[in-house]
């Protein structure tokens, strides 16, 4: 560590590597042992009304039934509405346990670190393929993840069904296969005149989305592709391997396969929502960063334990945590620190988050990252700690103000996910957006919180004098809160 006394290694670790705490003596005496104590599979999530993939799937399947009610809407509902509420109680559901839990938990530092993963493996409501599967995907994939093998994070994630809908895989057949030689037959057939047979499930042809993400943001990194670790044939290659993975929507894929031997190409059919199905599957050897991989549903398996190994994904996911925990530009030696962790522990992730709290590159004193609007807004109530009359209304992503913020909770723009840079949070309208935020926050719980001793007890040695002296010559309660949320040393981690 570079700081040297507890408290204000206490104040770092509440800060920088956690959400906030009310009183630094819930970190103290030992803020190293604190962190290092919380290593392991992020807690469950809390909430009600919380779907299971399986469950999640079958509200999926459902929609069918739906969009056959929206043809003809009850009276005063539009078809847009009637398909709106039959997502809209998970939807809130998850938004809610989302925000709930990590404002609850005792281990801030794996709810970070759970946090930093959906995002690297991003699944976003914005695409309408995913509506229903977000909050399982963090809560089957990434939670029970984010300290063991990377390997085993990223074949969960890869494979789980809200990613293999919003990346298009479930689309995605190979040239060559059975299906796709089936259905151009069958077009032949009708061309001619003959009478048709059942309509032909929609094919699209080889998708790239998956396995695209998988290696430029998920594994590699953009770097290794302009680098020429990987190239263009890769990724069809890989997209190749990827064929034939898709998402049974209650045995709707195992109809839509058809033909003899349909369900006796299906893996894990009965017992897994997501399945390798053969009829997709493109035929052949696949050549992915030099390496042969054969036809089949362990092909994927084997690609993957071998980019989760591959030097380049050790720096990619070194450079992100650094970049994460410690600084927009992280420090060189810190991120050939955690490659070389990674490296020799064969892609373990304990070891690295070890590593980091241990690093003295990390616990220097004046912090260097802002907090993005959900750290900021998780940060203040786990530090104010509000009643319950606070979280009253269903939607708690929207009514705690993360979205009037900027980050509407499991919606990122894009694959990449949410910005980890502070230039991109820093615009003059998002900063008073938090001026706001703040001062609604403070009218709300200022007059019952002395935010002279919050200030003390939250930031410890982390407070400056300035902003403690106009914490205490604010005009009153709600003022002196409003300054100390917006105060730098709040702002930043």
């Amino acid at each position: 560590m570079v700081s040297t006394t507890p408290a204000l290694n206490a104040a770092i670790a509440a800060h920088r590597f956690g959400l906030g705490e009310a009183s630094l003596d819930v970190v103290q005496p030992d803020a190293t042992a604190w962190l290092l104590g919380q290593i392991g599979p992020a807690d469950n999530a809390v909430g009600e009304g919380l779907l299971s993939t399986p469950q999640a799937l079958a509200l999926v399947a459902a929609e069918r039934e739906m969009r056959q009610r929206a043809k003809n809407p009850p009276p005063g509902q539009t078809a847009d509405q009637v398909l709106s509420s039959h997502y809209r109680p998970t939807m809130l559901a998850d938004a809610r346990s989302h925000v709930l839990t990590a404002l609850a938990t005792k281990r801030p530092f794996a709810e970070r670190l759970q946090l930093f993963w959906a995002n690297h493996f991003t699944v976003s409501l914005t695409k309408g393929a995913t509506r229903g599967l977000v909050g399982a995907f963090e809560r089957d994939a990434i939670r029970p993840n984010i300290a063991g093998p990377f390997e085993a994070l990223l074949l969960a994630s890869t494979t789980h069904p809200a990613m293999l809908r919003y990346l298009d895989n479930s689309l995605s057949a190979g040239p060559n296969s059975a299906l796709v030689s089936r259905s151009a037959r069958r077009a032949a057939r009708q061309a001619d005149g003959q009478a048709g047979e059942m309509r032909a499930p929609r094919i699209t042809g080889l998708n790239e989305n998956l396995a695209r993400e998988v290696l430029e943001l998920h594994t590699l990194g953009a770097e290794a592709a302009r680098s020429g670790t990987y190239t263009q044939a890769d990724v069809t290659a890989f997209a190749a391997v990827l064929t034939g993975w898709r998402v049974d929507l209650q045995g709707a894929d195992l109809r839509e396969a058809g033909g003899a031997g349909g369900a006796g190409n299906v893996v894990g059919a009965s017992d897994a929502p997501q399945h390798f199905n053969a009829n997709w599957h493109e035929p052949g050897f696949k050549v992915v960063l030099g390496k042969s991989y054969p036809p089949g549903a362990d092909a994927l398996r084997m690609v993957l334990h071998d980019l989760a190994l591959h030097p380049a994904t050790a720096r990619f996911i070194a450079t992100k945590l650094a970049r994460h925990f410690v600084a927009d530009a992280p420090p060189p030696a810190l991120v050939d620190r955690l490659a070389a962790t990674y490296l020799r522990n064969h892609g373990e992730l304990a070891p690295v988050y070890r590593d980091l709290v241990r690093s003295p590159q990390a616990w220097s004193p004046q912090p260097a990252k802002l907090k993005t609007p959900e750290e900021f807004v998780l940060s203040a109530l786990r530090v104010l700690k509000p009643g319950p009359q606070f979280y009253e209304r269903a939607d708690a992503a929207s009514a705690l103000g993360i979205t009037a913020l900027g980050q509407r909770l499991q919606a990122a723009p894009s694959p990449a996910g949410w910005s980890d840079l502070a230039a991109d949070w820093l615009g003059p309208d998002a900063v008073w957006k938090r001026v706001e935020w703040a001062t609604r926050t403070a009218a709300r719980v200022g007059p019952s919180t002395d935010a002279r001793a919050l200030a003390a007890q939250s930031l410890g040695p982390l407070l400056s004098p300035a902003t403690q002296t106009q914490v205490e010559r604010a005009a009153d309660g709600p003022q002196a809160l409003a300054l100390l949320l917006m105060a730098p040393e709040f702002q930043r981690r």
